[in-house]
């Protein structure tokens, strides 16, 4: 593998810097984990994970995450949490980035018609921050307008691209759809040629938006369905992705790059994929891979393995097996159960980092382990 460029540094890599990491991680034949966040524990659960596998990650917030990330007991109306709580979730990112070593891309998930004023506030936030700080405040944003006519699409990603790149920040567009349902949105009755692009549309959208800005990526549909299935009940075609690398790399002739892989693709609702699929998608160009519902689950289970292993403990405040005198407080600290559920989605980002062949790309070796970790008042449990 061939060292990141020098551009690219401990914190959130935005302009160039974040250009020159998703061309290493094409380049290289890796793709970046993006993991939606709700909190600041999932947060510090994604970045202690890209330290231990000595990687770059991608952490991204959907509007409902971020109105959750804001508090679910503030008014919503024109947006007005949602876009604090992801400006809020921003800082926390920019804040602990560097002091966990990792590049990080900050972004945010998808966001259709009907929400592109929660992007707007964000856009505006950005662009003031690149006033005082040389840098948006933001790496990046999806603009999902897959369920539009790919022309309306197409042209309200071209006026946003405009204005990114003003300030240095990259826009993700959703062409086709992916099924399943996340976030409020359900695709789960889409009609089956609806998830699945064709080469000529993924075209329109290079003719596009190449001569606004080459700071964008194509979430194209092969067959993604968002959530997890049994096995079978989806169908990925990745070589729907290379198809349209050697269209438009024909199109463009002389002009087309040496790998002959123009476009930068992203793969969402990739939970439960065959990792020979995701491999396989890669290959033809994918640098970035949506990761949620497996991460919701590694969360959740970590909480519900603490309460097994204590539960004899976290009935009372006072009570338990060594007495009926005996305090609960260090077993019911908030800490504790939350810890349970960062340790259990580390583990498990471990396995997405293997996945995408995202291990050991900082060339600093595997972060050791914390020192000096204070537990609850009463001493921490071992979890």
């Amino acid at each position: 593998m061939t060292p990141l460029p020098a551009s690219v540094h401990a914190g959130v890599v935005t302009g160039q810097a974040q250009v020159d990491l998703l061309n290493h991680a094409k380049e290289n034949g890796y793709a970046i984990p993006a993991v939606n966040c709700v909190s600041s524990s999932g947060i510090n659960a994604c970045l202690e994970a890209a330290a231990r596998n000595d990687s770059p990650v991608i952490i991204q917030f959907s509007s409902g995450g971020s109105q959750f990330y804001a508090g679910k007991g503030l008014d919503n109306t024109d947006f007005a949490a949602a876009i604090d709580g992801a400006i809020s979730g921003a800082f926390h990112v920019r804040t602990l980035a560097k002091r966990y070593g990792v590049p990080v891309i900050l972004h945010t998930d998808h966001c259709a018609k009907k929400l592109l004023p929660w992007i707007d506030g964000l856009l505006e936030a950005s662009e003031n921050y690149y006033q005082m700080n040389g840098e948006p405040l933001f790496s990046s944003h999806m603009i999902d307008l897959s369920e539009e006519p790919i022309e309306e699409n197409l042209e309200i990603c071209q006026d946003y691209l405009a204005r990114f790149s003003k300030v240095g920040m990259l826009l993700e567009m959703e062409l086709g759809i992916t099924g399943g349902e996340e976030d409020g949105v359900n695709n789960e009755d889409v009609a089956l040629e609806d998830l699945y692009s064709k080469p000529e549309e993924i075209n329109q959208v290079y003719e596009a938006l190449s001569p606004i800005s080459h700071m964008y990526t194509v979430a194209a549909a092969f067959g993604n369905v968002h959530g997890v299935y049994s096995p079978g009940n989806v169908r990925l075609e990745p070589k729907i992705l290379t198809r349209a690398q050697a269209y438009i790399s024909e199109k463009l002739g002389d002009k087309a790059p040496a790998d002959k892989k123009p476009v930068s693709f992203v793969f969402h609702g990739g939970s439960g994929s065959d990792v020979s699929d995701i491999q396989e998608a890669i290959g033809y160009g994918v640098i970035k891979m949506n990761i949620d519902t497996d991460t919701q689950w590694s969360y959740w289970e970590g909480i519900k393995i603490f309460e097994k292993k204590w539960h004899d403990y976290l009935q009372e405040q006072i009570g338990n097996p060594e007495g009926a005198d005996k305090p609960n407080k260090k077993y019911y600290d908030p800490r504790e159960a939350l810890r349970a559920a960062e340790t259990n989605t580390v583990n498990r980002l471990d396995q997405c980092f293997a996945d995408l062949k995202c291990t050991n790309i900082l060339g600093l070796g595997a972060a050791e382990e914390a020192d000096n970790v204070l537990g609850p008042r009463r001493g921490g449990l071992p979890v």
